[in-house]
């Protein structure tokens, strides 16, 4: 697909999104501003979506940026009749930042912070999850997935954010070692019988994988 084309389907596929709460549109324009990746209106209403459909009480994601996906599932928790969903970052900053966007959203009383390395956090946590969303960096994909299994009941979803990863990993061209991290991460899902897999080409692409 035209580059121009793709721009115009994702900006079709963000216009089906209903209306944001201020706070969150808010986030959606810094990110535009600053250039942070987040996950975006489209992805994150499909995030919210598989979310709600699955009736997720427990969510934890691996890597959450400055809180915008965390507010989508967070959401969607609060939908469902509340629960928790686990916002864990490297960077203090950027989890005290968490904070105020989803105390200003009415969520906080939803959302658990941790300040840590994400998958390491995982694997400490005793309980198992309804959904795991992974946006960490992409080297550690592959290895993450062993961290991720166990503490997914089953039924229970993974969503990987960056499966096309702007394209690269259909180039064979490519081989830098994030894109060779994406494909792998995506050929150990897609290739087990103990999941369910698929992608989904909006914005970057989500990996989504019910566990069997």
């Amino acid at each position: 697909m035209p580059f121009e084309s793709y721009r115009h389907l994702a900006s079709y596929l963000s216009d089906l999104v209903p209306t944001r709460p201020a706070e969150m549109r808010a986030m959606e324009s810094y990110a535009e501003e600053s250039n942070f990746p987040i996950i975006g209106p489209a992805a994150g209403y499909f995030c919210y979506q598989v979310a709600r459909m699955i009736d997720a009480r427990r969510v934890f994601e691996l890597g959450s940026g400055y809180g915008y996906s965390t507010a989508w599932f967070a959401r969607a928790v609060r939908d469902n009749g509340g629960g928790v969903v686990h916002h864990v970052v490297w960077d203090e900053d950027l989890s005290r930042r968490a904070r105020g966007h989803l105390d200003k959203l009415g969520l906080s009383d939803i959302v658990k912070y941790s300040v840590g390395e994400a998958v390491q956090t995982l694997r400490e946590t005793k309980e198992t999850f309804d959904l795991i969303f992974n946006d960490i960096d992409k080297q550690g994909y592959p290895e993450s997935l062993a961290a991720v299994a166990p503490k997914l009941r089953s039924g229970g979803v993974l969503i990987v954010d960056n499966a096309l990863w702007s394209g690269r990993v259909l180039d064979d061209k490519v081989h830098d070692s994030n894109t060779k991290a994406v494909r792998e991460l995506t050929r150990m899902v897609t290739s087990d019988p103990g999941w369910l897999a698929s992608i989904v080409p909006i914005r970057d692409g989500l990996l989504v994988a019910r566990k069997q």
